[in-house]
């Protein structure tokens, strides 16, 4: 590993704040994950922080994420899975392979941090303190994959195939790829977005909650405003806060953040802009922002809020959660303006592993066996929406599929419709810092707490100050 380049990419590179792809509660589904950065055992670990500790050399398998989405995915369909400890920290497989899970929250850029560094000490760490792998998320999945880092193993390096990972959606291994063409990390998951809708409201304010019917009075972002507009005279809130439509614009922006050293802002970044800066100052929405009180309890069954959008991860693992028992069969999905996506998780081989043969068996069954992801799909639990175009396809036409929550609708073949149509050619090492720092600049824009110029002003510094690099900001 070339360590004078992570040292620079991985630690120095990115200081990026707390809002990232899956947030801070996304994708825990209200679960809360305690810190856990492998120095220490936490209360009641005792036991199995021993089994670890006293392993034989090469027979510990560490795997490192930011919650415990992936685990409970390995844990309850991994096949080879033998054993789970009761407090989570291990899973044993049936070779006896002990897997010990390091858990770092993602808030205050901890995760990354705590895995740079671990990641810096790779090549003279003791074998069963060696990172096998690591779990990235789309807003900095370019940082990991870079083929000068190289931290993450091309897959071809551990025997994964181009033929393994053919049915898989090709922007899921367009946003791993290295510069030179290699794909370097897999996931068992793609993350296209829709617009849900409360069908009580939608009833209301357009006299229909049928899925079609309000796709139609929403297509367009004229129609969108228009329905706003509606909403606000029955007094419903069309949105949550300032951050729910972004990522419908900034996944269809026309070109990557920075083109040298040039931050280049995209005119639907500002098209967002506008837009919020209306529906604030027309009370079409409710001044929360993503993942507070507000924007979590307008999820709620007394809530005034028409829709959110979410991608996959974020109906079972977020709405359901924060609209109780009495949401189920009140909301549906439909695509709405724009096709986006937003999140997702990928699994990265750490270069430098000992356990290279289970890192791939866990890669080859939780992202290129279509049986499996499908199981996951189908658990009504979980309902993820897995990275297998044609499992998704037969579930998408099975007429007893369907949501509970989303009142019997099979969503699974909007999202199948959706999924194709993702780009990831505009994707940057910028993306992270872009996103956050753009949305936290014109907060104080929407509530007239500053003039646009000073919130232009206030973005170009805080990302000067967080990419040195950085040497100007153009607008549109």
């Amino acid at each position: 590993m070339k360590k004078k380049i992570v040292g620079l990419m991985l630690i120095a590179a990115m200081a990026a704040g707390t809002l990232t792809a899956c947030g801070n509660s996304s994708k825990d589904g209200g679960v809360s994950v305690p810190a856990n950065d492998g120095s220490a055992a936490d209360e009641g670990t005792e036991d199995t922080e021993d089994a670890a500790a006293n392993a034989a050399p090469g027979t510990v398998l560490n795997i490192w994420c930011w919650n415990d989405e992936f685990q409970s995915r390995l844990n309850d369909f991994y096949p080879e899975v033998e054993e789970v400890a009761a407090d989570k920290s291990t899973t044993t497989l049936k070779d006896g392979t002990i897997i010990k899970w390091t858990i770092n929250p993602n808030q205050d850029n901890n995760y990354q941090d705590k895995l740079d560094e671990a990641l810096l000490r790779q090549d003279s760490a003791a074998e069963n303190d060696k990172i096998d792998m690591f779990l990235i998320e789309a807003d900095y999945a370019l940082k990991y994959v870079d083929a000068e880092a190289d931290v993450a193993l091309p897959l071809s390096d551990i025997g994964i195939t181009e033929e393994d990972l053919a049915d898989q959606y090709p922007y899921t291994k367009d946003i791993v790829t290295d510069e030179n063409g290699v794909v370097r990390a897999t996931s068992w998951q793609a993350t296209p977005g829709l617009f849900a809708y409360r069908r009580s409201i939608a009833k209301d304010v357009l006299g229909t909650d049928d899925p079609d019917e309000v796709q139609a009075a929403l297509s367009d972002w004229d129609k969108f405003n228009a329905v706003a507009a509606q909403a606000k005279e029955k007094g419903y809130f069309m949105l949550s806060g300032y951050d729910d439509s972004y990522r419908t614009f900034s996944n269809n922006m026309a070109a990557p953040w920075v083109e040298g050293t040039t931050v280049k802002v995209d005119p639907n970044i500002m098209a967002w802009v506008d837009q919020t800066k209306t529906f604030t100052e027309n009370g079409y929405n409710n001044k929360s922002s993503l993942w507070d009180d507000t924007w979590t309890n307008d999820q709620g069954a007394d809530a005034k809020v028409f829709g959110f959008f979410y991608s996959t991860w974020g109906i079972n693992f977020t709405l359901v959660g924060n609209a109780g028992e009495a949401g189920f069969g009140d909301w549906a999905v439909c695509e709405g303006p724009q096709p986006y996506y937003w999140g997702g998780t990928w699994m990265a081989a750490a270069n430098g592993t000992d356990n290279a043969d289970q890192v791939k068996d866990i890669m080859l069954a939780l992202t290129c066996n279509k049986e499996i992801m499908k199981s996951i799909t189908s658990d009504p639990e979980i309902q993820d929406y897995t990275n297998t175009v044609s499992g998704m396809q037969e579930l998408a036409a099975d007429p007893n599929y369907g949501s509970e929550f989303l009142g019997g609708q099979n969503h699974i073949a909007l999202f199948s419709e959706v999924a194709p149509n993702i780009d990831m050619s505009n994707v940057s090492p910028y993306d992270q810092g872009c996103n956050e720092k753009i949305q936290q600049a014109f907060k104080d824009y929407f509530d007239r707490n500053v003039d646009m110029d000073t919130a232009k002003a206030n973005f170009e510094t805080s990302i000067k100050e967080l990419y040195p690099e950085i040497t100007e900001v153009v607008w549109p």
